[in-house]
């Protein structure tokens, strides 16, 4: 992207105004009251000076653009009111040129109607003033409209230009995220499956070996391998060796463990992970409960995870006994 230097562009529209009114003083001579003209000058400056200074925002200050269409119109006034439109004035019309200058500044500070305004402002006291609509282009009244013009579709192409480059960026953040996104779960799936097979794998030689006849033990040892792959798709963020460990030796134990991850802590960074996987592994590992469930604190700004052991009842009408019930904390001073 090649870009202009702001001082650069201030420097050159600063420079621009400023010959108006070198011009308007060559030619002090041929008015009546060079004070009147001396007075549009410094309103002109004035004005000029505010629509370059610089500020937060692009578009233009209200008040000033305000000011910008009272200098014009105070200046035509002031200008035009002691000159002959009979006789050739010279540069003594400098203040067409800087009131076609001005509202270009203005539309380009992103204030179109208040542009137009003032060009307008300009040509109806060009006629009153000459009285001859062919006269306009030698006085340059021609100039101004264009260069706002010029100004306007500039601005316009250019926030469009912009507007359309965020777009894009976003798309490409996005495009990249997902990117990551699969990349991480490609990932994961490869980390898992490997994981899997390490588990599986000796079981599954083993049925092999003895044509699927397994005893009641190796049985259950499936059954205990199937709860584990479960655990891989469901437990996701819950699970490291710990946790595999302690899960494994209470379903040996004949306790049922449930693992839930159903979002809420993608976000905590390693080191939290890890004090919340100890806190799992240490429960789960001394429960004496017949149920153990361990699930994500999903929409719980405070809490990670909720560890809740049941007892069975025993018999249908009675409910679940209530054995342990602890909510993690997401950090670990919320936890002291």
């Amino acid at each position: 992207m090649i870009s202009v230097p702001r001082f650069l562009l201030v420097g050159l529209a600063a420079a621009f105004s400023a010959f108006h009114i070198v011009l308007g003083l060559s030619a002090l001579d041929l008015v009546e009251n060079p004070a009147a003209s001396l007075a549009a000058m410094a309103l002109y400056a004035v004005a000029t000076a505010l629509s370059l200074a610089p500020s937060r925002s692009v578009r233009m200050p209200p008040a000033v653009a305000a000011l910008n269409l009272g200098a014009i119109a105070v200046g035509l006034i002031l200008v035009l009111g002691q000159l002959d439109p009979d006789r050739a004035n010279g540069y003594a019309t400098w203040i067409v040129g800087a009131a076609g200058t001005l509202m270009t500044i203005t539309v380009v500070r992103q204030r179109p109607w208040v542009a137009w305004s003032g060009i307008g402002i300009m040509l109806v006291a060009l006629l009153i003033w000459t009285r001859d609509p062919l006269s306009l282009p030698a006085l340059g009244a021609i100039g101004g409209p264009i260069w706002v013009a010029v100004g306007q579709a500039t601005t316009v192409t250019i926030s469009r230009s912009g507007r359309d480059a965020r777009l894009f960026e976003r798309a490409e953040q996005r495009a990249a995220e997902w990117h990551a996104q699969e990349e991480a779960e490609f990932f994961e799936r490869r980390v898992r499956l490997a994981q899997m097979n390490t588990l599986v794998a000796p079981m599954l030689r083993q049925i092999v070996t003895s044509g699927g006849q397994l005893d009641e033990e190796q049985r259950r040892e499936c059954l205990h391998l199937e709860a584990a792959m479960r655990d891989e798709i469901r437990g996701r963020m819950l699970l490291d060796d710990r946790v595999r460990h302690a899960v494994r030796e209470a379903r040996r134990r004949g306790v049922e463990v449930t693992l839930l991850d159903d979002g809420g802590i993608d976000d905590l960074d390693r080191r939290e992970l890890g004090r919340v996987a100890a806190v799992i592994a240490r429960e789960v590992g001394r429960a004496t409960a017949d149920r153990v469930i361990v699930r994500t604190a999903q929409h719980d700004d405070e809490t990670a995870v909720t560890i809740v052991a049941l007892n069975d009842p025993g018999s249908g009408d009675e409910e679940a006994e209530l054995q342990l019930w602890l909510e993690v904390p997401r950090t670990a001073i919320l936890e002291e």
